[in-house]
């Protein structure tokens, strides 16, 4: 099953994919896809899509899931990636996080920061926890799983690496972590370790890759943070970058006010960002 969340934002509704690619109003049902409702998403295959109402007309899709508390990302996961940032893969995974108020929707524009001269992109897979995972073993580790969604990972490279401390002032600015347009249950997507993902800046491809080259994949991501801290329903992972981020360019190449960022992961839809400056 694909779900979404759909409407102004902070005032979202939630929503099915019927097989045609339409939206379907979840309101009569749940008044979020967030908490609980993850736990058993199971429950709404005894829904018929087309009782539901229709949702015409064009929509805002928010970020697919809502009331996450956590937004854990995954560093240095492709070997690739970390050659083209002049880094070693990690012996054992790099965590940081995002606060979650960059969570927006997947085509809400791209703030570039004040003072920012390095923003960066990078496409990702993301999972979301839909029961709680604590010291859980990794054989169990996609029962924990409410589903898959593609993530923009924006980054400013400056704040990140040059100004001192951790990450998370370079990964945490407004908007830098689109989500969505869909929350795709697992036995929807199937093999989630072999899926293509690509990322185009104002057409030109820049990335090109598969989860299949990911280094730590998401049992074991959730098995093993699920060692140092609770996963609960509607927390986010981002789960790291094939190569090609503007970083990795020689020279670096990073966007500016105007760009277009488009970008998707088979299976999981696509996103399409314009980049605007921050006043």
């Amino acid at each position: 099953m694909k779900f979404a969340r759909y409407g102004a934002r902070g005032a979202e509704k939630p929503a099915l994919i019927d097989a045609d690619g339409n939206l379907r109003d979840l309101s009569a049902h749940v008044s979020d896809l967030s908490g609980d409702v993850l736990t058993d998403l199971d429950k709404f295959k005894s829904i018929d899509p087309a009782s539901l109402p229709l949702v015409e007309g064009e929509q805002r899709y928010g970020a697919c899931v809502g009331g996450t508390r956590k937004f854990i990302c995954i560093g240095l996961n492709y070997a690739d990636h970390a050659a083209e940032s002049g880094m070693d893969v990690p012996p054992e995974p790099v965590i940081f996080a995002k606060f979650t108020s960059a969570i927006c929707g997947p085509n809400d524009p791209i703030i570039i920061p004040r003072n920012s001269v390095k923003t960066d992109w990078e496409v990702e897979l993301g999972f979301v926890i839909g029961k709680t995972a604590k010291y859980v073993k990794e054989e169990d580790a996609m029962d924990h799983v409410a589903g898959f969604c593609l993530i923009n990972d924006v980054s400013e490279r400056e704040f990140q690496a040059e100004r001192a401390g951790q990450w998370v002032k370079g990964k945490s600015s407004d908007n830098f972590g689109p989500t969505g347009p869909w929350l795709v249950t697992p036995d929807e997507v199937g093999d989630f370790d072999n899926l293509g993902m690509w990322l185009e800046v104002n057409g030109e491809r820049v990335q090109d890759g598969s989860t299949a080259t990911m280094v730590y994949r998401v049992p074991f991501l959730v098995s093993y943070l699920s060692q140092f801290f609770t996963l609960e329903p509607g927390d986010i992972i981002s789960t790291g970058t094939p190569p090609g981020v503007g970083l990795g360019f020689k020279p670096p190449r990073y966007l500016k006010a105007g760009d277009t960022v488009e970008l998707g992961i088979e299976k999981l839809g696509t996103q399409k960002q314009i980049c605007v400056a921050d006043d």
